[in-house]
């Protein structure tokens, strides 16, 4: 359903262009693409059509004049850097020591999916460990530096790094926007009740076809 012209108003405010960021959470090819170390995960993002969505809103971004910021998970073949302590990082760090690491730096893994583009505008903010982009990485200084007061979340998945990234980034005074149809998670349901339940509680929910229209009502920027 579109949003309300009182909605609509109050999004566009929201998103102006000069002080918000298109976050982009771990969409790789090694995490979402055919060499996942989460088969599961990568089917259900490519039923949803969540790349296809997210690879929009970056696009009416770039054309509205917002920052697209990809936050993205990376490994050294020797895991230096990195802690494994919980059971996905586990997971991760088993698939390293038998030669498989789906992120590892420099690899096809690591690269974004080819929907995204490749525009010399966007920053690439990468970590090294933990689970979500704003602990111990630049991505905070970055997004201050540029002036941004709004994150736009995008990517996987919902359930662990983009509940992670919102929370963060509330808890750091960014107001977030979490677009529902440019994030997934397993099982689909699950997904969607964490977002009606615990993510709309801390973030404004819209739909890529809804933050799209508000950044083309103020024309390009």
């Amino acid at each position: 359903m579109a949003a309300s012209s009182g909605r609509g108003g109050r999004l566009a405010s929201l998103v102006d262009p000069g002080s918000t960021a298109v976050l982009t959470m771990e969409l790789q090819r090694g995490v979402v693409g055919p060499g996942s170390m989460m088969p599961v995960l990568a089917e259900q993002v490519a039923a949803s059509g969540a790349v296809d969505a997210a690879a929009s809103v970056c696009e009416a971004a770039r054309t509205a004049g917002a920052r697209v910021v990809h936050c993205t998970m990376e490994t050294r073949p020797d895991g230096a850097g990195g802690s494994v302590n919980c059971r996905i990082l586990g997971l991760a760090d088993r698939l390293r020591r038998e030669g498989t690491a789906p992120t590892e730096a420099g690899t096809e893994g690591s690269r974004l999916v080819p929907e995204l583009g490749e525009d010399p505008r966007d920053l690439v903010v990468a970590r090294w460990h933990g689970l979500t982009p704003f602990t111990s990485t630049p991505l905070d200084q970055t997004l201050r530096n540029l002036g941004v007061t709004t994150v736009v979340a995008t990517g996987v998945s919902v359930n662990v790094g983009i509940v992670g990234l919102c929370l963060s980034a509330v808890d750091l005074g960014y107001q977030v926007v979490l677009v529902r149809d440019a994030v997934a998670g397993v099982p689909a349901d699950y997904a969607a009740s964490v977002i009606d339940n615990t993510l709309a509680m801390v973030a404004t929910v819209v739909t890529a076809t809804e933050l799209i229209g508000a950044w083309a009502d103020r024309g390009p920027g």
